[in-house]
């Protein structure tokens, strides 16, 4: 369940599994709508007689990218057949274009004939219904459309053309699909084909001894012909090796902002933190999505998927490009958020790149219940004030303030429980449970105090002080309810349940608050986003109290195996791979150990004091993909990565932590080196 490369646009996001078949196929938001569907654009060489596909075991493949770009370089080798490849594969960075070079070398000592054929297996708009594929004698290309989706298919090898082509019906009345009929090494020609459909076409190469030929492939995607057609001209006019050519220039010199001096973090470090920036890149969608992953493979076990924009996922990273000096890539995060902001001021679960609102999990009940996860909204307010912060654009500012400030702090300062001083009831950051949480009071007296200071800006006083009174109220709250004396830590929060549940057994367990409809208890669960006290400034990092609270993380949610890592809280569930709680509490998480290297650059004063950070952060690096893609989770006994990959809030969280590390460590040794300069000491939060 790993994409180990991605490449894009912001229109487009192309994904290949590890066997280097293309798997997804986002067009025209990213994440949305998923052209391929987790099925296989693929490969197939012929040779004397002998058929593989590059996806079967037989190959020996090394995926990679070009430095510092998102042009992918994957070499491959065929013992058997004697062949070795190197494909380059890329999306333009303007034009809605893929394209690929492939090198084919006959290692043979003899002269051979060897044919390569591409696959293409299109679901348009995510359905196989009522698709046609067909070929244009006009350009010599094959194209694929239904209703306003067209994608053109092209190949060259030297001056020619593709030499073989067929389309047929695929997954439907006993025909599997035109790439069965390549493996016998022809092609039938047949020119069209609808319904469940898909195409496939053939190069012959005729290779001496230790020779290799290039072949060119593209898809250009478009909303009519006319659009696929000029897409095609222009590949066949600017020459494909160009426009490749192109592609890796314009991503290394989008890489410039970058610091050329990573202090003492290992090389290893400062690749992964340019890779997670270029891989941030390609979720990123051009109408303000951020999307969390594009690995489809997840829905053959939750049938959903992770290309939405979650506000909570979005804002964390739109944080992330904001401190690493790319902040120009979310000011349509902050248009998208305020586009989708509902009448009352708060954000829904999660939204379709195109603004729509998501699938959900979370229930309208009566009362006051809402079926929101309220750190999402705070997220959000925070990340604008981290904007406004770093470019001091007064203006963009002031465009968002009465559509995003004011309407979301409003809500805040107004879904308050008056008599616990806390947040009222909402969705815990990981989705699994309704109640009052440590980490949304957090978010939510950080998200109050930057409303405060924007309000100030605006010279809005009154309403600054009322936003400052409600978030030093909530912090009252948190420290009242949320710090347990007897455990010397903070908890989780208070979770919701049913009346039905004793009394006494609720009362043992902790604190209990009555409700007309449930009951709140308190959940003393060791949860590594209590962390979130020092992260949104409720407390500083150093405070005795939140000391205690992340010694105790790191004592009792640190894997006890040779994988290490930090779990996300005690005895979670979510691909649990292990029901040795007390050695393996949970699947380590790259976003929860990068939490913890955060608190020990805060408190660090000195450089040697930064070890335990620096340590964590390469632990990050370690377990990224050779590709430099991070997953969501690690396998606590074998580190291979778990659930999806890439994942973009670990890229995000391993980008922030790099910055924040540089900066400490430029601030103890006084070097002036290549760090982005961020207004840090201007935060209020």
């Amino acid at each position: 369940m790993t994409r180990p490369l991605v490449a894009g646009n912001g229109n487009i996001l192309v994904t290949f599994g590890p066997n280097l078949s293309m798997r997804d196929f986002y067009y025209p938001y990213v994440g949305q709508w998923n052209h391929i569907m987790g099925y296989r654009n693929r490969m197939g060489f012929w040779v004397e007689g002998k058929f593989s596909w590059l996806n079967e075991p037989a190959w020996q493949k090394h995926p990679g990218y070009m430095e510092d770009s998102l042009i992918a370089l994957t070499p491959a080798r065929h013992e058997g057949l004697e062949i070795e490849l190197e494909s380059r594969d890329g999306v333009h960075y303007h034009d809605n274009i893929y394209l690929k070079r492939l090198k084919v070398k006959n290692c043979a000592a003899r002269k051979r004939e060897i044919r390569v054929f591409f696959t293409q297996d299109f679901s348009i708009d995510e359905t196989e219904v009522g698709d046609t594929a067909l070929y244009d004698p006009q350009t010599h290309t094959i194209y694929h459309y239904k209703k306003n989706r067209y994608f053109m298919v092209n190949g060259l090898c030297g001056q020619n053309r593709f030499d073989m082509f067929a389309t047929g019906i695929k997954r439907f009345a006993g025909a599997e699909g035109t790439w069965r009929d390549a493996e016998d090494g022809d092609l039938t020609g047949n020119p069209i084909a609808q319904g469940s459909v898909d195409s496939t076409i053939g190069f012959k190469l005729c290779l001496a001894a230790g020779e290799e030929k290039e072949i060119f492939y593209w898809i250009a995607a478009g909303h009519n012909l006319q659009e696929v057609r000029q897409l095609n001209s222009q590949v066949l006019q600017n020459g494909p090796e160009n426009l490749l050519y192109r592609i890796d220039a314009y991503w290394r010199h989008w890489l410039a902002r970058v610091p050329a001096d990573f202090a003492d973090l290992p090389p290893r470090v400062a690749e992964i933190y340019r890779r997670s920036l270029l891989i941030i890149r390609t979720h990123v969608d051009h109408h303000g999505a951020i999307i969390a992953a594009a690995d489809s493979d997840i829905m053959q076990t939750n049938r959903d998927h992770y290309c939405y924009l979650w506000p909570r996922d979005g804002a964390l990273v739109a944080r992330a490009l904001i401190r690493a000096g790319y902040g120009h890539m979310v000011k349509e995060f902050f248009a998208f958020c305020a586009n989708v902001l509902t009448d009352g001021g708060y954000l829904l679960h999660k939204y379709n790149p195109d603004g729509t609102v998501g699938s959900s999990w979370h229930p309208w009940l009566k009362g006051r219940q809402l079926p929101i996860q309220e750190d999402e909204t705070a997220l959000v307010l925070l990340a604008l004030w981290e904007y406004y912060q770093y470019y001091q654009d007064l203006e963009f500012a002031h465009d968002y303030y009465r559509s995003l400030v004011r309407p979301m702090a409003d809500f805040m300062s107004g879904y308050i429980d008056d008599q616990l001083n806390l947040p009222l009831e909402s969705y815990d950051l990981w989705e699994e449970r309704w109640g009052i949480f440590t980490f949304t009071a957090a978010a939510v007296y950080g998200s109050l105090t930057v409303a405060a200071a924007f309000a100030d800006l605006f010279c809005e006083f009154g309403r600054a002080n009322g936003y400052r009174a409600r978030a030093e109220q909530i912090k009252t709250g948190v420290e009242e309810h949320f710090y347990s004396h007897k455990l010397g830590r903070f908890v989780r929060g208070l979770i919701s349940e049913s009346k039905d549940v004793d009394l006494r057994r609720s009362n043992e367990q902790g604190e209990l608050v009555e409700r007309e409809d449930w009951n709140l208890r308190r959940d003393d669960t060791l949860e590594s986003s209590t962390m979130g006290v020092f992260l949104f400034g409720l407390l500083p990092a150093g405070d005795p109290r939140v000391k205690a609270t992340v010694r105790a993380i790191e004592q009792g949610l640190w894997i006890k195996t040779g994988i290490g890592g930090l779990a996300r809280y005690k005895n979670d569930y979510y691909f649990r791979r292990s029901d040795d709680i007390e050695r393996i509490p949970g699947n380590p998480w790259i976003i929860s150990t990068l939490w913890l290297a955060r608190w020990y650059i805060a408190v660090a004063g000195a450089v040697d004091e930064l070890k335990p950070a620096l340590a964590l952060i390469h632990w990050a690096a370690v377990y990224a993909l050779d590709t430099g893609v991070m997953p969501e989770q690690v396998h606590p006994e074998t580190g291979e990565p778990l659930s999806v990959a890439p994942l973009t809030w670990s890229h995000g969280s391993f980008v922030i932590a790099v910055v924040e590390y540089l900066e400490k460590y430029r601030e103890l040794t006084g070097d002036v080196c290549a760090v982005i300069d961020n207004p840090v000491n201007r935060q209020v939060y």
